[in-house]
Order: structure tokens, then C-alpha cells, then sequence
């Protein structure tokens, strides 16, 4: 299995400030779809530029596509949280730029994919901040890159918008085995569209592998207030006698004293950042320890 990137010890400081990330290992396969997830300030978009190569780590290494990230800049496609454009250029123009930075990448049919029926005349400082969002994905997009990296990419969309442009997105990566890794807050497009999620707080990465088989590896229990060992209890709360908790399974949970469902995602996810003490999980596919 090859990686998109593998981390070890990484770790970024701003000045004297708690560090954005801290110690970080932990490896992405290629072509998976990654939901790159945390509280504000957790350190997602730190180690989306430094695998852009726009920074360099204060301690640790990461390899973006077997390399240094900044030997990687013509195969990666970043879009930014504030989505820098140039404001005088018209959309055809900055299309154009697009095109004559990546001569022998630029796929004119996927950007227009994005953009519709955006007016192409238009200049991007009379723009909406979802046809902006529009712009940059049509950049992105068009340029072929063999891994994405997307900040929050449809914060500024309307529910609508956000659903054609992820089906867009999720179809060309999934025709191409691109890999992306994507940030968001809206847990629910995440869900539907991600197959690989990494759980970033506190500058630590606290959950990495497949969605799937990470939430295969939890279960929601309800019960008797009583003793849920050898099961690791990621969150509990109790009402009266009745007990409900998030817990790492530890083997088959006895389903004659507790009532047992597989956690959604969201729930999985507010479970352990209620629970900063949890400990973390990085299943084999994202363990850099594991051969690439």
C-alpha cells in the first residue's frame, strides 16, 4: 500500500505558542477520500500547508507522495481557507493563469465541470464568496493533481451549491483515484462522501483509518450502571440506574446486560472531543510504523 503522505514527529511552532502540532506519526494511503476533522484551532489547517510545502515544520518530517512537499508542488492542488484569487483578473483570465502554470496538466473540461454557467467576464472582486469558492475548485481541479488539499472548501455555499460541487469533486477523484483530503465542520457532507477520516486536537492526531472500520471499532452501549471492562470507555453518562456509553470495544460486548448500536459518525466524533483523555486510535493503514 503506497501513501499520499507519512508523518513522524511532526511538529510545527508559531513563535512561543503551544505548538500547532506536536509529535504527529501517522500515514495516508494513497487515493482515499480524507476527512480531515477538530475543533478550531486544532492544527488541520497547519498540516494541510506544510503538505503543501508552504511551510516548513519546526521539528519532524513529512513525505507528501514519497518526497519532500516542496518537490511536489506541481502534483498537489491546495485551496486555502480564504481562497486567494486575484481580484482584477476576470474568471477566463485566472483560467487562463490556471493553464499556463500546468501546460502539460490542465484539463479545461473539469474546471468548467465546476464553474456552470459562472460568467466567464466576470472579475473575481465582483464575485460572491460561493463563486469565488467556485473559481478556486475550477483551478484546483483543473490542474490535475494527483492529491487535493481543501481547507474548508464549501463554508461559503448554499446547501445546494455544496451538494453538486461535492458530487463534482467526489466523481472526478473517484474516476482519477485522486487523493483528497478535505476540512470541514459539516460532519454530515463529510459522512457521505469521505472514506478515511483523521481526528486532529490539540495538535495530536487522535484518530486515524477508514471511516469504516473506525467506527466498526466503537460501540454505543446502554445499560444498568455497572462495569464495562475490559472495554475502554471513551464517554459515559448516566441517568438514574441507566447507563449509556461510547466505548472502544475490547473484544464481543456481552449483549445480555447491554443494549449495543454502532455509533453514527458525529457521534463517534463529539464522543472523543468531549473526551480530550481518550486515548487516541490510528488503525494499521494509518500507522506509519506499517510498511508503504
Amino acid at each position: 500500500m503506497t501513501s499520499a503522505f507519512v508523518a513522524h514527529g511532526l511538529t510545527k511552532r508559531y513563535g512561543r505558542r503551544k505548538p500547532a502540532l506536536d509529535d504527529c506519526s501517522f500515514r495516508l494511503p494513497e487515493s482515499r477520500i480524507c476527512a480531515l476533522v477538530g475543533p478550531n484551532g486544532a492544527g488541520k489547517s497547519t498540516l494541510l500547508a506544510l503538505a503543501a510545502g508552504l511551510m516548513r515544520p519546526t521539528a519532524g518530517t513529512l513525505r507528501v507522495l514519497g518526497t519532500d512537499p516542496a518537490a511536489t508542488r506541481h502534483r498537489v492542488a491546495y485551496v486555502a481557507q480564504d481562497k486567494p484569487l486575484y481580484p482584477q483578473l476576470t474568471v477566463a483570465d485566472t483560467l487562463r493563469m490556471g493553464a499556463d502554470l500546468n501546460p502539460d496538466r490542465w484539463a479545461p473540461e473539469a474546471a468548467d465541470t465546476v464553474l456552470g454557467d459562472l460568467d466567464r467576464a466576470a472579475r473575481v472582486r465582483s464575485l460572491s464568496g460561493g463563486q469565488r469558492t467556485r473559481v478556486a475548485l475550477a483551478l484546483a481541479l483543473g490542474k490535475r493533481a494527483e492529491l487535493l488539499l481543501l481547507d474548508e472548501p464549501m463554508a461559503d455555499l448554499d446547501p445546494l451549491a455544496r451538494h453538486q460541487l461535492m458530487g463534482a469533486l467526489m466523481a472526478d477523484a473517484a474516476e482519477r483515484g485522486t487523493t483528497v483530503v478535505m476540512s470541514s465542520h459539516i460532519l454530515g457532507e463529510l459522512e457521505g462522501a469521505c472514506d478515511y477520516l483523521f481526528l486532529v486536537d490539540g495538535g495530536r492526531v487522535r484518530l486515524g483509518g477508514g471511516i469504516d472500520d473506525i467506527l466498526a471499532a466503537h460501540t454505543l452501549v446502554t445499560g444498568p450502571v455497572g462495569d464495562l471492562a475490559p472495554h475502554t470507555v471513551i464517554e459515559s453518562r448516566t441517568t438514574g440506574r441507566q447507563l449509556t456509553a461510547l466505548v472502544r470495544r475490547e473484544g464481543p460486548v456481552d449483549d445480555r446486560s447491554w443494549q449495543t448500536m454502532e455509533p453514527t459518525l458525529e457521534e463517534l466524533l463529539l464522543g472523543h472531543l468531549r473526551s480530550p483523555d481518550a486515548p487516541s486510535l490510528l488503525l494499521p493503514t494509518a500507522d506509519r510504523t506499517v510498511a508503504a
